[in-house]
């Protein structure tokens, strides 16, 4: 398995490379967001880990031209920083999952070893449920021909919950993608946001696609029933 650490902490790379190396793992360092967007983009790495201050391009910026270019490597996001506004932009800017520093290794390996698990399906440009269009790369929703309009946390539900299209999604899935599997908050957050969902894109359409599963959790279809 190789594995791309990008982190301008040298030491802290350092480290990580020694210790990943001796769970038998091939670690490529990199050291600024410019170096790491260009391994990432021509090596066959089977996860990264990325750290978002970098100089040259932050992590962010890294991770989106990565999935704008079509490289669903999986990547663990890397940071200092804290709050749920800068792991939302990690998230929504394609990352696979968020540890904040400092962090215990057993857990980081632990994460890495699961986002290998899960491989990287081929995920398409545009997820298209009936005529409700998510752009993932863009971040980008559409209703037909009319651009709609949404928060970053609504978009990285709504993107989901199309990723899992057709199927039912628990709120706790939600939670655990969108926020954190460390994630302490009320579960019903994730009821606002789907409020927030229906109003912007099935309510002024007269559409009904965000379906409540009674005790379970939703599930988006391409259904168009006119309330």
């Amino acid at each position: 398995m190789n594995i791309l650490v990008v982190d301008d902490d040298r030491r802290l790379a350092e480290l990580l490379r020694r210790g990943l190396a001796a769970e038998g793992f091939a670690v490529e360092l990199a050291h600024d967001g410019v170096e790491g967007l260009h391994l990432a983009r021509e090596g066959h790495h089977d996860a990264i880990v990325l750290d978002v201050m970098l100089p040259g391009l932050n992590g962010y910026r890294v991770c989106a031209r990565l999935r704008e270019a079509g490289v669903w490597t999986p990547v663990l996001m890397l940071t200092a920083k804290d709050g749920e506004y800068d792991e939302a932009e990690g998230l929504d800017t394609g990352a696979d999952d968020y540890v904040t520093k400092p962090f215990s290794y057993v857990t980081l390996v632990a994460r890495l070893r699961a986002l290998m698990r899960r491989g990287r399906p081929a995920r398409p440009v545009t997820l298209q449920i009936g005529d409700l269009q998510v752009d993932p790369a863009h971040r980008r929703c559409r209703r037909g021909r009319v651009d709609i309009g949404l928060t970053a946390r609504e978009f990285a539900v709504l993107e989901y919950l199309a990723r899992r299209g057709g199927e039912v999604v628990t709120k706790q899935e939600v939670l655990e993608h969108v926020w954190d599997a460390a994630f302490e908050g009320d579960v019903n957050i994730v009821e606002v946001y789907v409020s927030a969902l229906r109003r912007k894109i099935d309510a002024p359409f007269g559409r009904r696609t965000i379906h409540t599963v009674r005790g379970v959790g939703y599930r988006l279809t391409a259904e168009d029933v006119h309330r």
